[in-house]
């Protein structure tokens, strides 16, 4: 926990300082990302990819892999996240969109399963000072990495990103040393590619450092979808459960529904959602709310040992 904090810090600094060279660090940082991201590809495909073993079965996974990370980017970065203004939205059709399993596709809210343990309540409302706009809970802005808000429609893919992006990251760091020790000129062979040896070398070094730090991003962030928590309310939960421990109560989460529960709702997929293969295809879905309405606990309206006026407000973006 602490590494992933260390790693968020950095963020922030880089974050702070693109503001104040460019005065808008949020479209830097999506466009760096963008180029980062296809030289990596080009060098992997070009120089790593014809190396690796069984061609005609790793070929398909590391296209597959690439895919995945550069759609659920896109996703992330185009799709709206679900303002309180914003009408009614209905599932795409297409080679881009999943089906919903027969037993859910007739239901307005799809996804898991409700039982004794869980119910729908309506969602609060807040404003986001960077968009304007009014947002149900549970959202958040996001300017490092995609210059918009993060919420219902958009943050399965954000995490998504993340995983897949790390799993590329990983691949270029382990298929990909003996070809920066060819560019060192560690070996008597020539560099036969087109890509210069010390562009492949510092975009190896990058896929090292990237690897790392978003290896910390990724499972907090799936940690937290585990906790029925997003990042900003994993900061205030912190704060209310000192508060509630000075009163010698217990904070209790009204959205932590259970580990697996959390990750079926938050993915959408299992018995009452949609199938699995949509974590491996970069395909779009209906989220299993619709953002103005959330599954709680059975029993709880609000979390526990939080009292009214002590609750924080979203005013600093992410």
């Amino acid at each position: 926990m602490i590494y992933a904090k260390q790693v968020f810090r950095c963020f922030k600094w880089l974050e702070r300082l693109g503001d104040r060279l460019t005065g808008a660090a949020g479209p830097v940082f999506v466009s760096l990302a963008v180029i980062l991201l296809s030289i990596g590809v080009v060098c992997f495909f070009e120089i790593v990819q014809p190396s690796l073993p069984l061609c005609w079965l790793s070929t398909p996974i590391c296209v597959l892999i690439a895919v995945n990370m550069f759609m659920h980017y896109f996703y992330v970065c185009t799709i709206t996240p679900g303002f309180v203004l914003d009408p009614p939205r209905q599932p795409g059709s297409g080679l881009l969109w999943a089906k919903k399993r027969k037993t859910a596709r007739n239901r307005t809210l799809t996804g898991v399963r409700w039982s004794e343990y869980m119910h729908i309540t309506k969602a609060s409302v807040t404003k986001c000072n960077r968009c304007g706009e009014m947002r149900p809970e549970r959202s958040h802005h996001c300017r490092i990495w995609i210059n918009q808000c993060v919420g219902l429609h958009n943050e399965r893919h954000f995490v998504l990103f993340l995983v897949y992006l790390d799993i590329s990251a990983f691949c270029f760091a382990i298929f990909g040393w003996r070809h920066v020790l060819l560019g060192l000129g560690w070996f008597d062979e020539p560099w036969t590619f087109y890509s210069p040896p010390m562009a492949f070398i510092l975009t190896y070094i990058l896929a090292v450092v990237i690897f790392l730090a978003v290896l910390a991003m990724t499972g907090w962030h799936l940690w937290m979808v585990a906790s029925g928590e997003t990042s900003v309310e994993s900061q205030d939960y912190e704060h209310y459960r000192k508060l509630a421990r000075g009163r010698g109560e217990t904070f209790v989460n009204c959205y932590d529904l259970g580990k697996g529960k959390n990750l079926e709702a938050f993915f959408n997929i299992g018995t009452d959602g949609y199938p699995f293969y949509t974590l491996i295809l970069p395909l779009r879905i209906m989220p299993y709310t619709d953002g103005h309405h959330w599954a709680r606990k059975e029993g709880y309206e609000s979390h526990r040992g939080v009292r009214r006026g002590e609750e924080l407000t979203d005013e600093d973006d992410e």
